[in-house]
């Protein structure tokens, strides 16, 4: 990537008077862990793991994230409620307290890198006030050898000072927290909540703003490779089973979460997984559950007060229970990061209203439409109110992270999938027989085998039926599934149920995708039928 280190103009930790001898830069896992431990910041788990606790804040908060609206961004970013614009001198308001805050404060600076192409890679200097969290980026971003730490330069600082707080409105913002993106100073600011998640997605947001014009397509997606070399993308939304799905003892894995589609193939933007653990089980997910252990970083996860097990089952602070760990914590990863132009791409959703098949085949069309509706469903538990299921709609399957307009990102991926015939899978991860309390989510075995059957190609000739609602082509039979669960009315005790919770679904579909004015016909025609 083309060297933006001087676009900021003035150095951030130069303007804010902070000096060397308030940094501990490049500490390694060892240390942070150590000092994390001294201040009473984490606790240490069973398993070697740090285990912290975020307070308040238990996952990121989409509210208190804004973008500085200037002349980079004026004519660029698409926004709205979830690219909320924060003036100038706002910004310049927040600076100013972080300048107070951090004064004299000892910090911590981990100088890293996001993206494993070294053609694209940006350089990330993350700067915090706890040790944990400077573990957290050096784990979950790439680390830069001893030869290229030598010559970094920063092109973006990241600023993480969870206990500096804002006044709301008085600083044009909605709460004591925010996450400030200044893309034209290459600046993150990150106060008032502890969510480590907010430090990657920040990055994540960055990248999908600088990449596209590079002619790289940045996606919210996993990544794994065949033993023939095949690569595919799994893109989905929290609680879809995206991570879990891709570390697949089968296959070699690439990344759980971010990555970029360019001229030379797929790369990971990270250098570590951020794997959601609630109810994580050994038989369940071997590979996860051996990747936490000393260098990890557990999030809300719940301690045996006797022994120190993480109780994975327990979701007393949170269902968003976090694991953060090094990519070469898996076995099976690849050490590269990188990956030939992906041969498959499935989309996954948890379908809570029990009405989807649990895999059908997309044309083209049907997958532009999918990757533009990014459709999942919200269970009970989840989320403070809710209490039955709820549909929700996340272009590209990752719309808090998009600062462009989804047409960007959609028309990417629909030339990529043109020009190289990707064949394209949605398959539902969620609840068959009834919704959610009534029916039974599908059990990961067996999605696992329809995903290894479609990622082997043999689903490929497989005889299909088409959904009547929803349009899609169903295979009639899959390796290792009952062929019951590929009908889903049939699992139904009350087919006319079925029929109206299906319609009714298919109406948010339409109701969601009138937002997007600018489709082709022959895109928005790939829908359900209403």
């Amino acid at each position: 990537m083309q060297s933006l280190a001087n676009a900021a103009g003035l150095d951030l930790l130069d303007e804010l008077q902070i000096v060397s001898k308030q940094l501990r830069r490049d500490q390694p896992p060892a240390v942070l862990a150590e000092e994390s431990l001294r201040r009473g910041e984490t606790t240490l788990a069973a398993n070697g793991a740090l285990c912290a606790e975020t307070g308040r804040y238990t996952g990121r908060s989409p509210r208190d994230r804004f973008i500085v609206r200037d002349n980079s961004t004026e004519g660029q970013v698409d926004w709205g409620s979830v690219n909320q614009p924060l003036a100038p001198h706002h910004f310049d308001q927040i600076l100013r307290k972080v300048e107070r805050y951090a004064r004299g404060r000892e910090l911590f600076e981990q100088r890293l890198y996001a993206g494993a192409d070294p053609e694209q890679q940006l350089s990330v200097r993350v700067v915090t006030e706890r040790a944990w969290h400077a573990l957290f980026a050096h784990q979950l971003l790439r680390r830069p050898s001893a030869a290229q730490r030598e010559r970094f330069e920063p092109e973006m600082t990241v600023m993480v000072l969870p206990g500096c707080m804002a006044a709301g409105p008085e600083d044009g913002l909605r709460s004591e927290a925010f996450v400030l993106l200044n893309f034209e100073r290459r600046v993150v600011l990150i106060g008032g909540t502890e969510y480590a998640g907010e430090i990657k997605k920040s990055v994540f947001s960055a990248l999908n703003f600088l990449l596209p014009p590079r002619g790289v397509l940045p996606m919210h997606c996993s990544a794994n490779i065949g033993a023939a070399g095949d690569s595919a993308l799994f893109f989905g939304l929290s609680g879809t089973g995206k991570t879990t799905l891709s570390t697949d003892p089968e296959r070699r894995l690439i990344g759980d979460d971010e990555h970029g589609w360019g001229p030379r193939g797929i790369y990971n933007f990270e250098g570590g997984c951020y794997a959601k653990c609630i109810r994580l089980s050994e038989a369940g997910e071997p590979q996860i559950w051996r990747a936490i252990r000393f260098g990890a970083v557990l999030e809300n996860v719940v301690l045996d007060a006797a022994t120190r097990e993480p109780r994975y089952d327990d979701a007393r602070l949170t269902e968003n229970t976090r694991a953060a760990y090094p990519l070469d914590f898996i076995e099976t990863a690849v050490p590269s990061g990188c990956g030939p132009r992906p041969e498959h791409v499935v989309f996954l959703t948890a379908d809570a209203f029990g009405v989807l098949p649990p895999v059908a085949r997309l044309t083209p069309e049907q997958a532009m439409y999918h990757f533009l509706s990014g459709y999942t469903a919200k269970v009970a538990g989840t989320e403070a109110g809710v209490r039955e299921p709820q549909a929700t709609f996340s272009t590209g399957f990752g719309a808090p992270f998009l600062p462009l307009s989804p047409l960007v990102y959609a028309r990417m991926l629909g030339e990529r999938l043109a020009a190289h015939r990707v064949p394209c899978w949605w398959i539902n991860t969620g609840w068959s027989g009834g919704g959610y309390g009534e029916g039974r989510r599908i059990p990961l075995e067996q999605t696992r085998a329809i995903v290894r059957a479609a990622l082997a190609g043999e689903l490929n000739d497989v005889a299909c039926a088409v959904d009547p609602v929803f349009g899609v082509a169903v295979p009639e039979a899959a390796p290792g599934v009952p062929r019951e669960l590929l009908r889903p009315r049939t699992t139904w005790r009350d087919p006319a149920a079925y029929d109206a919770k299906a319609r009714e679904l298919a109406g948010r579909f339409a109701a969601n995708f009138e937002r997007f004015g600018a489709v082709a016909e022959s895109i928005r025609a790939a829908g359900p039928a209403r």
